[in-house]
């Protein structure tokens, strides 16, 4: 999309004077918490920067705590607020369900909506088991018959200087691929007296830093690539295996009473893990919670027979790029910064070298969301790719347990 220069007529106008002839697209959230915050700055923001074909509307937000979620919706600009996603997915004025929630919960929700003629995003991972997964992914092969989507929320890929490595790579500017290195890696559950959330336990998160990390990195690295891992070897640690209880429903959050009593640890906290994509090529990952000093450093690097790209989430704008192809004598890594008009997303933003943020992957996501519904064409990252990013999860988990049983080597 080209840039243009408002009128001073059209400047001057107020917003009820813009042209509204766009239809609307109804979006109703379940979960209201840290990702629906995230949701919700996408959705609100979309339409105000991207020319899109549906005008994104915030209806309802739901939660189980009245007062939380009415305090929420005021917040984050939603006109109504439901306590039951039953009643959120009965709205008419719901076209559209974006489920932040645990993911014990998604596959219900998810395939409750799609069977009613919604159209479905879904955080990540899409679901705690492959049986789920599978479940959910042929509900939207039934939905998209009936020219519904149902798209996954990886949010990563709409980061531009990492849809800008995946042009790169698909262009053939790294050659065949050799080697892929990613590791995602946070210090929050360093000490051992962090509470015990729902997040540590396995039968409300389906796995720990795997799971909620991991599946970044394995999306990520298949995205890239373009190409599926076909195996793995793994080996998994929980180093704190009790951590305090927390009281009430908000039990985790800030404010929540220490009980005094201690509850089992039941995911991992660390995940580490070598495999082999579809061409041969290798790859390696690290996901961990205990990193002391990292906050939030997602890592990659593409390593090609002609060159290689490198990415830090903690330097977004950036892209590393060597060419192999050029002399030695002047070849190396060089700094692309990733601010201008040509590069994904960057059309609609600042002038160059006026820098983006986390929370522009999710107006990416809803904006590429908008369009694919508009346009009838087949969502990426769809269900059927959140159930590829599963199936290695598991086969991660298979393999960690038989290693953790057998003697390794000593030196």
């Amino acid at each position: 999309m080209a840039r243009r220069e408002e009128t001073d007529q059209e400047a001057a106008a107020p917003p009820t004077h813009r042209p509204t002839s766009v239809p609307v697209l109804g979006v109703g959230m379940v979960g209201y918490a840290f990702m629906g915050a995230a949701h919700s700055q996408g959705w609100r923001t979309a339409g105000h920067v991207f020319d899109l074909p549906m005008r994104p509307a915030l209806a309802a937000v739901c939660g189980r705590d009245r007062a939380a979620v009415d305090a929420a919706a005021a917040r984050h600009g939603w006109a109504a607020a439901e306590t039951d996603w039953r009643a959120l997915i009965a709205r008419d004025d719901v076209q559209l369900v974006d489920i932040c929630t645990p993911g014990d919960s998604h596959a219900e929700i998810a395939i409750a909506a799609l069977e009613a003629g919604k159209h479905v995003l879904c955080e990540k991972p899409l679901a705690n088991t492959v049986a789920e997964a599978e479940a959910m992914t042929a509900a939207a092969a039934r939905a998209a018959a009936r020219g519904q989507v149902a798209m996954v929320g990886f949010n990563y890929r709409r980061v531009p200087a990492i849809a800008y490595a995946r042009q790169l790579i698909a262009e053939g500017r790294l050659g065949p691929l050799r080697h892929v290195r990613a590791a995602y890696l946070q210090d929050w559950l360093v000490d051992p007296e962090s509470p015990l959330t729902w997040r540590l336990e396995r039968e409300r998160a389906g796995s720990g830093a795997l799971g909620d990390l991991g599946a970044h990195i394995v999306d990520l690295a298949q995205y890239l690539a373009g190409e599926p891992l076909v195996g793995v070897s793994a080996v998994s640690e929980t180093f704190v295996r009790e951590r305090p209880r927390l009281a009430g429903p908000s039990a985790g959050l800030s404010g929540a009473a220490d009980t005094g009593a201690r509850g089992a640890v039941t995911v991992d906290d660390a995940a580490l893990f070598t495999g082999r994509l579809a061409s041969g090529a290798l790859a390696s990952f690290e996901a961990t919670r205990m990193a002391a000093g990292r906050k939030n450093a997602l890592r990659l690097e593409i390593n090609g027979e002609r060159g290689s790209l490198a990415f830090d989430l903690e330097r977004l704008n950036e892209l590393s790029f060597h060419d192999h192809t050029e002399p030695a004598a002047t070849a190396g890594f060089r700094r692309v910064l990733v601010t201008e008009p040509q590069h994904p997303y960057l059309e609609a933003w600042w002038p160059p070298g006026h820098a983006l943020g986390y929370e522009h992957t999710f107006v990416h996501q809803a904006r590429d969301l908008v369009r694919t519904i508009a346009e009838g064409t087949a969502p990426a990252p769809s269900f059927a790719d959140g159930l590829q990013v599963q199936r290695v999860l598991a086969a991660v988990e298979e393999s960690a347990e038989k290693n953790s049983v057998h003697t390794p080597v000593v030196l």
